[in-house]
Order: C-alpha cells, then sequence, then structure tokens
C-alpha cells in the first residue's frame, strides 16, 4: 500500500456581515465525474483546469471513502502525482494516477475509491477600503474505479439488468452484477402524474430499497431509472424484474 501525508484545509464558512469579503466559486474544473482505472493500464489521467485569472494552489489524494477523515495518512494501493501543485491562471495541470498492485482487492468485482481535489485560491491584494477578506478552499471529490480484467459483462448490461421489486411502501432493486452502478434518479408514473426519487450507487451483489412517502406504487410498469455512464452522461432505462 503506499501512503501519504494529506494537508486538510477545508473551509466551511458563512458570511456574517462581519465586514469580510469572500470568494465563493471554484477556479479548477475537473474533466469528468469519475474515474476508471482498468486492470493492466500504467495508468490514467485527469485533466484540470484553472478557469480563473489568478493562480491556484491544488492538493490532491485518494482515499478509499473516508469523506470527513481528518487523519494524517491513509493507505490506497495507487500514487498519485504530483500531490501539490500550482495551476496558473487559464493553464492546465494532469494529474496522473498509477496502480501499485494489492493483494486484498478482489479480481471478480470492482472496486471503488475518491480522487479528492483540494483548491486553496491565492491571497489577493488588499484594498484601501476593505477591512479583510475570506478566503474558501474548494473541495472536488469524484469516484474512481478499479475495474478487474475478465468481469462478466459490461458496465451497460449491470445498469440495464438491476432487479427490481415492489413492496409495500416503495421498491427495492438489487445489482446481480460485478460493477458498481449509480442511480441518478427514479421516475415513476400514475394517476397522471409524475414523481421522482434520488437514487444512489450499488455495489456488486448489493442491494438498496427506496421509500415512496407520495404515494403507493402498484406496477413496474411505468418506473424508469436514470444511471450515471463510465462517461459522465445519463441513461435511462424501464425497470424490470
Amino acid at each position: 500500500m503506499f501512503h501519504y501525508a494529506k494537508i486538510i484545509v477545508v473551509a466551511l464558512l458563512s458570511a456574517l456581515g462581519f465586514g469580510l469579503s469572500s470568494t465563493a466559486s471554484a477556479s479548477i474544473v475537473v474533466e469528468g465525474t469519475r474515474v476508471i482505472y482498468r486492470a493492466g493500464k500504467k495508468e490514467v489521467t485527469v485533466k484540470l483546469t484553472n478557469n480563473n485569472q489568478v493562480p491556484v494552489l491544488i492538493q490532491s489524494w485518494i482515499d478509499a471513502g473516508e469523506a470527513k477523515d481528518a487523519s494524517v495518512k491513509t493507505a490506497v494501493p495507487f500514487v498519485l502525482t504530483p500531490p501539490i501543485n500550482r495551476v496558473d491562471a487559464s493553464k492546465g495541470q494532469t494529474l496522473r494516477i498509477s496502480y501499485l498492485g494489492s493483494s486484498t482487492l478482489p479480481l471478480d468485482k470492482e472496486s471503488v475509491f475518491w480522487l479528492n481535489i483540494l483548491e486553496i485560491p491565492a491571497k489577493p491584494k488588499e484594498s484601501g477600503g476593505q477591512t479583510s477578506r475570506l478566503n474558501v478552499a474548494f473541495r472536488t471529490r469524484i469516484k474512481l474505479f478499479y475495474r478487474p480484467d475478465n468481469l462478466p459483462g459490461t458496465s451497460f448490461q449491470a445498469a440495464e439488468n438491476l432487479k427490481w421489486e415492489l413492496k409495500s411502501d416503495g421498491l427495492s432493486v438489487s445489482n446481480p452484477s460485478s460493477y458498481y452502478v449509480t442511480i441518478k434518479t427514479i421516475n415513476y408514473k400514475t394517476g397522471g402524474q409524475e414523481y421522482a426519487m434520488d437514487g444512489k450507487m450499488l455495489a456488486p451483489g448489493a442491494s438498496e430499497f427506496f421509500k415512496s412517502t407520495k404515494i403507493k406504487i402498484n406496477s413496474l410498469d411505468n418506473i424508469s431509472y436514470t444511471i450515471i455512464s463510465d462517461y459522465g452522461g445519463y441513461q435511462p432505462y424501464k425497470a424490470k424484474r
């Protein structure tokens, strides 16, 4: 496993009217909403672009799902370079992720990790009429899937072949595949009305329950769901048993 230090500089702040001026918009744009690391690849890359007119400092790391973990070290089977770098105004930067190998990751299903990108803006010049300025550090987290060789089927087939079941107070869905499937929304029509529920990410072999609080669902015929594909796009499907 690869260990690295990470500096957590996350500001969760509100403007309270004490003469503070804050910059509250992220500058860094990440290409893509997920990373698929296929077994056998030497590395995968993630492109970043600084859309602001000032340079920013970027710190990047990978974790195994500890969104609120403030520990100094985390262990993952990847190396990421560069872990800290400066991105000049209107310029880009490429992050490189390499798999180090692991004896603990399963070979018969995907594993999920998270890529974190912490953006620390440069300190602005003070203006004469401003008493103080508040800068906010933004963190972006996107999923990193490690995909072993020779998994049965494809990720698209996995999304299409989810198994749905009606319950007295909602819907149950199971994922019999070896792939993670991320459901964005679930939509159903009844009585001339359309309803929607937020989705979840289903792990390989996992099941999830979606409680319907607005109306009783009597049939799968009018149920559809939208998943997020490998490419970050939205793909609709019809629910089936």
